[in-house]
């Protein structure tokens, strides 16, 4: 597996890793045009909005905590 084709695959598997969302599949050949450093901006940016959703849902359920008891 090429380094391009790596990244592709966890691009598609972090785009699968949201609860509630259907299964995505991504064409390698739709991606192969890109640069490695466009893939890798690709992956960070889905890594960082992962990370911001988690902070989000830390955040409301830190509220949610305090207003409940």
């Amino acid at each position: 597996m090429t380094n391009k084709e790596k990244l592709i695959n966890d691009i598609q598997n972090l785009l699968n890793s949201y609860e509630g969302t259907s299964i995505t599949t991504i064409n390698v050949n739709l991606l192969e045009f890109m640069s490695e450093s466009d893939l890798k901006e690709i992956v960070d940016s889905l890594l960082s909005q992962k990370e911001n959703t988690v902070s989000n849902n830390e955040e409301w359920l830190k509220q949610f905590k305090k207003t409940s008891f």
